[in-house]
């Protein structure tokens, strides 16, 4: 299988930012990391594996990138207004860096799907209902808690 590794500076976070890539063709499925994860978890627990016949079929193109999450919502001496500032600058990094590098790396009629699970299913959730223009499905995992 195809195995592409990219990086830019981001100008929304100010740092340089990692994004894999898997397959050649297909609709574009976008890896948002549990919590404090990076963009190489799915990959270290054998997700690609189990979608190498859609990836090599050209069903599937998978994008993986980092989180922030150290650096908003689970940094514990930052004030909650600035976790939600930090998090928004995740966002954007998603919607006008990402997303347009999916793009130039695909098609501009290529669908994207966010796609995580635990944190990660609630920032891909966040980012599909924020900008349903620009992402075209959400697959959210999570488990369920029972009190």
């Amino acid at each position: 299988m195809k195995r592409e590794l990219a990086s830019w500076f981001s100008p929304a976070l100010q740092k340089e930012m990692p994004i894999v890539s898997y397959g050649n063709y297909g609709f574009a499925l976008l890896l948002v990391p549990t919590a404090a994860a990076d963009y190489l978890e799915y990959e270290r627990f054998q997700l690609m594996e189990t979608l190498a016949p859609y990836i090599n079929s050209g069903k599937v193109r998978v994008f993986s990138i980092n989180s922030i999450n150290n650096e908003s919502w689970l940094n514990n001496e930052m004030a909650g207004a600035h976790k939600a500032i930090r998090h928004n600058q995740f966002n954007e990094y998603v919607y006008n860096e990402v997303v347009p590098f999916i793009k130039a790396n695909t098609s501009a009629e290529t669908p994207i799907i966010t796609c995580g699970a635990s944190f990660g299913a609630l920032h891909s959730m966040n980012l599909f209902l924020k900008r349903p223009d620009l992402i075209d499905g959400v697959i959210a995992m999570s488990e369920e808690t029972r009190f």
